[in-house]
């Protein structure tokens, strides 16, 4: 999942919201790029191979065993993973794996183009107000 760096490379290899201060490692141009959610652009590249989609679970970090472990039970781990999602608009890295996992679930059981384009939506008014983003 190909991102612009907004961290520095001697970042522990967590998800953001576990580090203790996660400001402390971010690029001069890091808070800027994480704020606008532009360090998400390269995956529209993604989109376009195949790879990924506008609109399903949010890839899972090559160390989030348990996440991904829950997605398999569930069966989301066989949806394209998505640039925005249900998870996503509705709490992002400040809910818990259940609850992530959940979300996920109901992304599967209402899949739709309406949906989709629902979840897009919200996605853009949460980028331009800047919802969730903590960091």
């Amino acid at each position: 999942m190909p991102k612009f760096r907004s961290m520095r490379l001697d970042t522990p290899a967590v998800a953001t919201h576990l580090l203790q201060d996660p400001n402390t490692y971010l690029t001069p141009m890091g808070a800027f790029l994480r704020k606008t959610s532009l360090d998400e652009l390269p995956q529209l590249w993604c989109i376009l191979k195949g790879d990924m989609s506008f609109v399903g679970p949010r890839p899972a970090l090559f160390n989030q065993d348990d996440l991904i472990e829950l997605r398999t039970q569930h069966g989301v781990h066989r949806v394209v993973p998505g640039l925005t999602g249900w998870a996503q608009v509705n709490g992002r890295d400040e809910l818990p794996i259940p609850d992530k996992v959940e979300l996920d679930r109901e992304y599967l059981r209402r899949r739709s183009f309406w949906f989709d384009l629902q979840i897009v939506l919200m996605t853009a008014w949460r980028v331009l107000r800047r919802d969730g983003v903590s960091h």
